[in-house]
């Protein structure tokens, strides 16, 4: 009884051995199936419009099945290429993250194809108290004064008017780096804009002050506005109806009462009694 039970149980073991051992061999070819390739990546962190030297990137493995389009497997292709974008520790290069060939390094390499940057004056009111930052969208209003100003009368016709849209701020002061979240005061930003933009943009600044207006990042709605004037900022709407004094709870009203007004009756000659009385002094006439 004892015999034969042992050999159910070396029986037992044997085959939960040969289990295990087909479920590791299986696992073993699953992970030697799974190859690598060697991807370029950055091996610190990158500034965008950065001139790469061999020290900031280095190869990494990558696995084949999940490969970054456009990646680069040799470090010689990225010498002395331009970031366009910032770059994280370990993060791939791909061609979309680089300026063409033959751009230098700086602020140039950042702006796009067809684009200009354009710097225009801010204080901490007109830059969104500093929450204007490198990769923000902003809107620019203006405010002047209207060209058909009534002069007879010597007033003049204020308006505000937003006449960009959705503009990229490339850099604020010296700095470009989109990595930077926390909000800085700058006298400056530079903004990339079309070569008609740059136009109004230019006029703009001239004919009054700037103001920026901090914009949703996929906010891709275009506005259409009249600009606000003093007029249409302080009118009254037709139907409007007129303020009324609200009624003081403190005070309370004071009766008066409402009656019919007495009339004015003469009496005639003919209703009235008189009578003449003999005193000591002299007569006396009383009338009833």
């Amino acid at each position: 009884m004892k015999n034969s039970r042992a050999i159910v149980m070396i029986g037992i073991s044997i085959l939960a051995a040969l289990l295990a051992v087909v479920l590791a061999a299986r696992w073993i070819s699953q992970q030697a199936s799974l190859s690598t390739n060697k991807v370029a990546v950055a091996a610190v962190d990158i500034n965008l419009g950065t001139r790469l030297t061999p020290d900031m990137i280095r190869l990494a493995d990558w696995p084949a099945g999940s490969m970054p389009q456009d990646s680069f497997t040799d470090l010689k292709q990225l010498d002395t290429r331009v970031t366009r974008t910032s770059l994280q520790r370990g993060e791939p290069l791909t061609e979309s993250k680089l300026a063409p060939h033959g751009a230098t390094g700086g602020l140039s390499a950042v702006v796009a194809e067809g684009k200009r940057a354009m710097t225009v004056r801010v204080n901490d009111v007109i830059g969104v108290a500093g929450f204007a930052l490198p990769g923000n969208f902003v809107d620019i209003l203006v405010s002047t004064q209207e060209e058909n100003n009534d002069k007879s009368s010597g007033r003049e016709l204020s308006i505000s008017k937003l006449v960009l849209e959705r503009i990229l701020v490339l850099a604020v002061a010296q700095e470009a780096s989109q990595n930077e979240t926390k909000p800085k005061v700058v006298s400056a930003v530079t903004l990339e804009v079309s070569p008609e933009q740059a136009e109004k943009l230019d006029l703009a600044r001239s004919i009054g002050q700037l103001s920026l207006v901090l914009r949703n990042q996929v906010d891709l709605q275009p506005t259409q506005t009249d600009g606000a004037t003093k007029h249409s900022l302080l009118e009254r709407s037709a139907d409007a109806p007129l303020a009324t004094a609200l009624p003081n709870p403190m005070l309370k009203p004071i009766p008066t009462k409402i009656g019919k007004a007495p009339k004015n009756r003469t009496p005639r000659p003919s209703e009235e009694a008189c009578q003449q009385v003999i005193t000591g002094s002299g007569r006396i006439t009383q009338c009833y």
